[in-house]
């Protein structure tokens, strides 16, 4: 990397450290306001994060830095290309230092979770058994399209879940493959799962374990080593790193074993013409067999870099203020009766800054379109890409349909849906402070606007 290259991150990476501890990290948009539906302007307050959290100042000053040096990733001889590359491959080392990869693992740069779990599904040995929780995000509920998957129910308590991972693997073919793939942190309750123990379950068995750190990873270290897991999964969106990137680290057997994820250059090693007139192809055994075609190099050093910030800024320290905040909301939401959180652990459990709940009285796609058009407050409502947890938190429950029904509702069948709001390491105590007293005005009063169902989504009505 060039002299002022380095000196530009390092100055970035001072000033950001000298603040850190005690104060939000800064984040890009924390200066937006929005126009309100009753009239002026209030600053955003941006409680989506489990969705795509914003970026960091950091990671962006990083970015800005080194995009003058931008050029072509491996096999360029010009000084920005050889830059690049290097840049490029030692973000491959940050990561495999923030996450405590052990020697020999592979850290694989992908799109995103739900890539980093496709690429794994692509490389499973022949014969391979599958078993992950119906409580699952998406991404790693359904890539095990080619495999032998085993549906495990939603347990209730931590103790649950191991004893039911255990009891399918005791009856599983014991002389062939199997992977469990399991949550750190539910995108739905928050609540962290236990997966050391969940891991140990799994090589007791003589199966192996992926982890979605999607969001666990943004929120608490993530140990490789520490966890026992056998590959980690998590997208630099939820990072605080934009521009579409994610990893898959760990093991490297399955994955240098297998047919590469995608054909191309840059997987491949040779290629030659063979007598019969077909071509013959030698495949990297490095971690570029799955990374086919130009990188995202951007988005590669968008992930080190923030990998960089939260290590400087201290997870104790991190996660210690986000409880705080976690606090605030729980308490204020405990106030309101009406409110009812999401759970399958309890109100004891450990969780990160996620929380779902659901408003008796309101359709959950009506209150969170009026905590956004009357107070500048951005949630997500619906289902989260966990279709069968949340039904199964809500249960047989009837909402109202309220102003606005939810989209994903067909004709004949009830809403089922929920608010979800998530905040980390950049939110300030102003934002969650404002949810917790709009909640309980919006309980107490009602909307001050009236709402319609437009192309799916409720927006105020003009």
């Amino acid at each position: 990397m060039s002299a002022s290259l380095n000196a530009a991150c390092a100055a970035t990476a001072t000033a950001t450290t000298a603040t850190a501890a005690a104060q939000p990290l800064a984040v890009l948009g924390r200066d937006v306001t929005v126009p309100l539906v009753t009239g002026g302007e209030v600053s955003y307050a941006a409680l989506d994060y489990a969705a795509s959290a914003p970026a960091l100042q950091r990671v962006w000053d990083d970015v800005a830095a080194y995009a003058p040096y931008y050029g072509s990733v491996h096999r360029g001889a010009g000084y920005l290309s050889q830059l690049s590359t290097d840049l490029f491959e030692q973000s491959r080392v940050t990561v495999a230092e923030f996450l405590d990869c052990r020697p020999g693992d592979q850290v694989v740069f992908t799109r995103s979770t739900t890539d980093s779990l496709n690429l794994l599904a692509a490389v499973l040995p022949a014969d391979c058994q599958v078993f992950v929780f119906e409580t699952e995000h998406h991404a790693s509920l359904l890539p095990w399209t080619n495999a032998e998957v085993t549906y495990l129910n939603a347990p209730r308590t931590p103790a649950e879940a191991v004893a039911t991972l255990e009891r399918a693997l005791a009856g599983r073919d014991p002389h062939g493959p199997a992977l469990v793939c399991v949550t750190g942190a539910s995108n739905v309750t928050g609540e962290l799962w236990p997966v050391k123990e969940l891991a140990a379950a799994a090589h007791a068995h003589g199966a192996r374990i992926v982890l979605d750190a999607a969001q666990l990873a943004p929120h608490h270290p993530v140990s490789v080593r520490e966890l026992d897991v056998d590959w980690v999964a998590f997208s630099g969106h939820k990072l605080y790193a934009p521009f579409g990137s994610g990893v898959l680290a760990g093991r490297a057997d399955w994955l240098q074993e297998a047919e590469p994820y995608l054909a191309g250059g840059g997987a491949s090693r040779k290629v030659a013409r063979r007598e019969d007139g077909g071509v013959e192809v030698e495949w990297h055994t490095t971690a570029a067999r799955h990374e086919a075609g130009s990188p995202n190099v951007i988005g590669v050093y968008s992930i080190a870099s923030a990998c960089r910030a939260l290590t400087e800024a201290g997870f104790e320290s991190l996660v210690e203020r986000e409880r705080h905040l976690i606090a605030k909301v729980r308490e204020g939401l405990a106030e309101v009766p009406a409110v009812r959180v999401l759970s399958l652990f309890g109100d004891d459990a450990p969780r990160v800054g996620v929380i779902s709940f659901v408003v008796d009285g309101w359709n959950s796609s009506h209150f969170a379109a009026a905590l956004s058009a009357e107070y500048g407050i951005g949630v997500r409502d619906g289902l989260f890409c966990a279709h069968p947890l949340v039904r199964t938190l809500l249960g047989s429950e009837p909402q109202a349909q309220g102003e606005c029904g939810a989209p994903e509702a067909a004709p004949g069948e009830r809403s089922l849906n929920a608010i979800r709001v998530s905040f980390g390491a950049g939110t300030p105590d102003e934002h969650v402070e404002r949810f917790v007293r709009a909640v309980a005005e919006l309980v107490a009063d009602g909307a001050k606007w009236q709402y319609r169902t437009e192309e799916g989504r409720c927006v105020p009505a003009v």
